[in-house]
């Protein structure tokens, strides 16, 4: 249709006159960014874009995403670079400065404590605000309700009564409510460790999930079996995790499914695949090594482990000193308790989890003065090193979807937060992991666990530089907590109530703050 425009007179051929010089004189200014990206492949998983692109950032968000060239107070040529989503890591353990530093040198702008989380939601948040170079978060977890119910110290993992005996009905009742106010007070999600309490019953877990499900929470969970030996198989451990969800509507992530698997892992993933094609909301992660690591003093070592996971005393290394155990050793350490390396998986076993379309990429991380598991600093630039550049088992837009927008999409329903994060796109948060594939790599090992990764060359949380040509930028601290919105809290009665939360004494809550830091 062509719009017809009529004579326009003296007067408007005055202004069009004036308009003209006014633009001649005062061009039209360029819009300066606090920060801008330019020449970087751009490799989003949610639009599938991989493209040489720019990027505008200011006041922490995406503001632009063109071929035309940006100013910026700061500039980053990524030329040869790859511009990815900043990964996000559903389970690390460590929250504290020293595993920040790695998990930022290995490309995480988030990193989520969700399989064990905590007792005291607020109190683990209040210690980390303002203080965390990356984001930060935490579920509600069933481990220490658990231990909190049955009057022990809650630590890491239980060890006395609330590893080993089954619950009282009050117990569980109180679990409920420990487990409600967490998720109240914004928790991401509710956290299971089963196999660390093999005698809790299966309609614990169920009412746990009900507690879940009544807040769009995920059940992010250590199943409560490894291994094939039947019964007592990862495959019924499965089974129940599944008519859990089924019964009771609460959405659930498996934790390392190659690790709890170990030769049943393509059977897990074939049930998980089919329970998806059932409309279940069922998700599931690995992490790219042939060892897992746990404390030795745990029920999981309880007799019988060497038949449960095929492996021996040989197959344990002590995390503190790198020896391989003995029989005596063994003895020794778990009177002790500590951390200790499990080898009880094959590399066939890993690359066919790490290969699975099901499966999202998190590391399970956890160092303590330099002491832990290499997949704390290691496990993203491995997985982009070794199973995309060296092996061709991922490809790299593969890779960057379970490392940023699957993880991102897991907590979405609960936390709206996080449809911001995991992508690159005007609006988003600017969380951006920025590496060279062809050098990108892991250094760390079990023996010398606390190595930078290589090949990172910058890292941006919420708009600021944190890693800037590979190196980590000192006293900024630009993380915010990834948090579920709070509900407002009503009057507490009594354990029956779904309310009720017994206060903390003081002691507890620095305990409870500690002992989520570990």
């Amino acid at each position: 249709m062509k719009i017809k425009i009529g004579p326009i007179g003296p007067i408007g051929s005055i202004l069009l006159i004036i308009s003209a010089l006014l633009v001649t004189a005062f061009p039209q200014r360029q819009t300066t960014f606090d920060l801008v990206i330019l020449n970087g492949r751009v490799i989003d998983p949610e639009s599938r874009t991989d493209a040489i692109r720019n990027l505008g950032i200011s006041n922490g968000t995406i503001k632009v995403i063109s071929t035309a060239k940006l100013s910026g107070r700061t500039v980053i040529d990524a030329h040869g670079l790859v511009v990815s989503p900043g990964f996000i890591d559903l389970h690390q353990h460590g929250q504290d400065e020293e595993n920040y530093r790695f998990k930022a040198m290995d490309g995480v702008t988030t990193a989520l404590e969700l399989e064990v989380g905590t007792g005291d939601v607020d109190a683990w948040y209040a210690t980390r605000e303002q203080k965390s170079l990356i984001n930060y978060g935490v579920s509600a977890g069933h481990l220490a309700a658990r231990m909190a119910a049955m009057h022990e110290p809650v630590t890491f993992l239980p060890t006395g009564d609330a590893a080993r005996r089954p619950a009282t009905d009050a117990e569980i009742d109180e679990m409920k409510g420990r487990l409600e106010e967490g998720l109240k007070q914004g928790a991401v999600a509710v956290g299971f460790g089963i196999q660390y309490t093999p005698n809790a019953s299966r309609w614990e877990i169920l009412e746990m999930f009900r507690v879940a499900a009544r807040y769009g929470a995920s059940c992010h969970v250590h199943m409560r079996h490894a291994g094939v030996k039947e019964p007592g198989s990862s495959i019924q451990a499965l089974e129940e995790l599944i008519a859990a969800t089924a019964i009771t509507g609460a959405p659930l992530h498996v934790v390392h499914i190659q690790s709890t698997g170990g030769p049943a892992t393509p059977k897990l993933l074939q049930m998980i695949g089919e329970a998806k094609s059932r409309k279940l909301d069922v998700t599931t992660e690995c992490y790219p090594y042939i060892a897992g690591m746990t404390d030795i003093k745990s029920a999981i070592f309880d007799e019988g482990w060497q038949e449960v996971f095929n492996i021996d005393y040989k197959d344990l290394q002590w995390a503190a000193t790198g020896e391989r155990l003995t029989k005596e050793t063994f003895e020794k350490y778990r009177k002790t308790g500590g951390m200790v390396a499990v080898f009880s998986m094959t590399e066939e076993i890993v690359a066919a989890a790490i290969k699975s379309p099901l499966t999202m990429i998190a590391s399970d991380g956890i160092l303590e003065r330099g002491k832990g598991h290499p997949r704390t600093a290691g496990t993203y630039s491995r997985v982009l090193g070794s199973y995309v550049r060296d092996k061709g088992t991922l490809t790299l837009m593969d890779a960057l979807t379970k490392m940023t927008l699957m993880p991102a999409q897991r907590l979405e329903r609960r936390v709206p937060a996080m449809k911001n994060k995991g992508r690159i796109r005007v609006g988003a948060d600017a969380d951006l992991t920025i590496f060279n594939p062809q050098s990108i790599t892991d250094k760390s090992t079990f023996q010398d666990p606390a190595q930078y990764a290589e090949g990172i060359r910058y890292v941006v949380v919420n708009g600021v530089v944190i890693i800037n040509e590979g190196q980590l930028q000192s006293n900024v601290y630009p993380g915010r907590a990834i948090r579920a919105p709070l509900v407002a809290k009503t009057a507490r009665t009594s354990p029956g109530d779904s309310t009720y939360r017994r206060p903390a004494s003081p002691s507890a809550r620095l305990q409870a703050g500690h002992n989520a830091a570990q």
